[in-house]
């Protein structure tokens, strides 16, 4: 029987290749079990910013073998939080989801030092959000 208590976290960026990437990285490093994570572009890419896979290896986490995938309407229904990051009026929208716009520069095309402030900028917003949507298993 599924777990109706775990929330579940949605991060969408156009190429689904760097900032959707990270987020979810993070959030699955964080939470671990606690929170079912999904990542997805209205655009996908081919690969992940090979820079992005670099700045987050500098930090322990390993997304080499990520890959893009494309945004669903069945990946939002299934989400209770959608954080959308630059994908625009692309993402779907339905009742009763929470939805959040991250503000954050684009990784594309950037080296690894211009990817790092990004990275670290996510780290601290899905530290916020994990203690906002699990605070029960606060450590």
């Amino acid at each position: 029987m599924p777990d109706t208590t775990t929330p579940s976290v949605l991060f969408v960026c156009v190429h689904n290749a760097g900032r959707s990437q990270m987020a979810a990285a993070f959030l699955t490093h964080l939470a671990g079990d606690r929170v079912q994570v999904r990542s997805a572009g209205s655009a996908p890419a081919a690969t992940v910013n090979p820079a992005v896979v670099e700045a987050m290896a500098e930090v322990g986490i390993d997304i080499a073998a990520e890959v893009p995938k494309v945004l669903t309407v069945e990946a939002v229904q299934a989400s209770d939080v959608v954080i959308t990051m630059g994908c625009g009026d692309t993402c779907p929208v339905f009742p009763g989801k929470r939805y959040l716009d991250w503000e954050l520069p684009d990784p594309a095309g950037q080296g690894v030092a211009a990817v790092r402030p990004i990275r670290d900028e996510i780290e601290q917003r899905i530290r916020d959000l994990l203690d906002e949507i699990t605070p029960a298993n606060r450590t």
